[in-house]
């Protein structure tokens, strides 16, 4: 007979995640138990691809909340298909694009500075002599991708 219910011992166990993890998950409402008559968690199957989703998306530097969001968008009850993961990802595309753009202009904006330890700072290709790039809006301009 297949188990339907798993503790959160056993979606620990099985998923990869700390049980402090999945109780902070469940906070945030990215995934959902019930409570037996003893008052212990109880998860649905589905939980598992749950949190897989959930642990792939912060891999790649999606934040909490846009995680929440998307997963909002699945039915609850169910196991995530392949289709609500092509969604979800299809929707991460564009934001994993622009943050792959930033991580590779501040790679190559820095390989310069790698080791110089800013003993040329005239010629340092982040200096901002007299603030001139304040015109231009707050923050580290030279590194930003436009959007």
């Amino acid at each position: 007979m297949a188990v339907t219910e798993l503790t959160v011992g056993q979606v620990a166990t099985r998923s990869g995640v700390a049980v402090s993890a999945l109780h902070f998950y469940e906070a945030r409402g990215l995934v959902r138990s019930h409570r037996t008559s003893g008052n212990q968690r109880r998860y649905s199957r589905d939980v598992l691809r749950r949190v897989a989703i959930i642990r792939i998306a912060q891999e790649v530097g999606i934040s909490l909340a846009e995680i929440g969001a998307a997963l909002e968008s699945l039915p609850e009850g169910r196991t995530p298909t392949r289709e609500d993961w092509n969604l979800l990802s299809t929707a991460w595309r564009d934001q994993l694009d622009q943050k792959i753009a930033q991580l590779k202009k501040l790679r190559d904006g820095l390989t310069d500075c790698i080791g110089c330890g800013c003993m040329s700072i005239d010629k340092c290709p982040l200096r901002n002599k007299e603030d001139r790039l304040s015109a231009q809006g707050p923050g580290a301009r030279r590194l930003l991708v436009a959007r």
